[in-house]
């Protein structure tokens, strides 16, 4: 069975994030519920923009990242740039080492590639076991989420209860434009991959990257061989989230 949460600590978070100065949002959620919330970030355009709310604010909430041992060079060096010019913890999840070492063993380094239950398989050992670790015991996920990233995030709202991760789920930048979110780091200096500006916009792992060309969707560049309406690697499972 789904765990829920009571209704009157769901509507209180969600108040607690009405209102228009994101900043004052994230301190409400830290100081409502200090030590229980956690955000996580692949280094894209809108994790660097919340990560650096969050660090030059010095707000009480973890930062966290998902290293599946697949990522751009470039991806890592973000990472290497964002922790020199905040001075401050970004907390790495790694895969389960024997679960991956069998599953390369008896399937092969690249085997997501040949079915989508291949990659489906690959991307829970790499991000959504790892994830299940990093939101153990928290209240709050802060997510960079937008509504442009995919067509099936539009009803998406800010506030959402994730039932598969038994969380509450909060996107500060989601009816952001990508205008927007440029505009915010170059004005504030703020690290980010270079990927970007050759065309990479949902910037995964390496072999299941590549960048989007003129006219496609946001999420074409992602797992591109797969002809399927939906892709996503499980990490934000719309069916189970209860918008609020």
């Amino acid at each position: 069975m789904t765990q829920q949460i009571p209704q009157s600590e769901i509507q209180s978070i969600s108040q607690l994030t009405q209102s228009p100065d994101i900043i004052q949002n994230l301190r409400n959620l830290s100081e409502r519920y200090p030590g229980e919330v956690v955000f996580s970030t692949s280094f894209s355009w809108e994790d660097q923009a919340i990560t650096h709310f969050i660090f030059n604010e010095a707000l009480n909430i973890q930062v966290f990242t998902l290293d599946t041992g697949r990522l751009f060079a470039e991806t890592y060096s973000t990472w290497s740039r964002t922790l020199e010019k905040y001075n401050r913890t970004i907390t790495a999840y790694y895969p389960n080492s024997l679960t991956l070492q069998q599953f390369v063993a008896e399937k092969g380094p690249n085997s997501f590639y040949e079915s989508v239950d291949n990659r489906k398989q690959c991307c829970f050992i790499r991000k959504v076991e790892p994830l299940q670790r990093a939101l153990k015991n928290k209240k709050i996920w802060i997510t960079g989420i937008r509504a442009e990233h995919s067509p099936n995030r539009g009803d998406m709202q800010p506030v959402e209860w994730d039932g598969a991760n038994t969380i509450v789920k909060y996107h500060p930048l989601l009816h952001w434009t990508t205008t927007e979110v440029k505009a915010l780091i170059n004005d504030n200096n703020i690290p980010y991959n270079p990927l970007h500006d050759k065309g990479f916009v949902s910037i995964g792992c390496a072999p299941c990257t590549r960048a989007i060309k003129p006219g496609e969707d946001f999420r074409a560049g992602r797992w591109w061989w797969e002809d399927t309406a939906k892709k996503e690697c499980g990490l934000h499972v719309h069916g189970e989230n209860v918008k609020m």
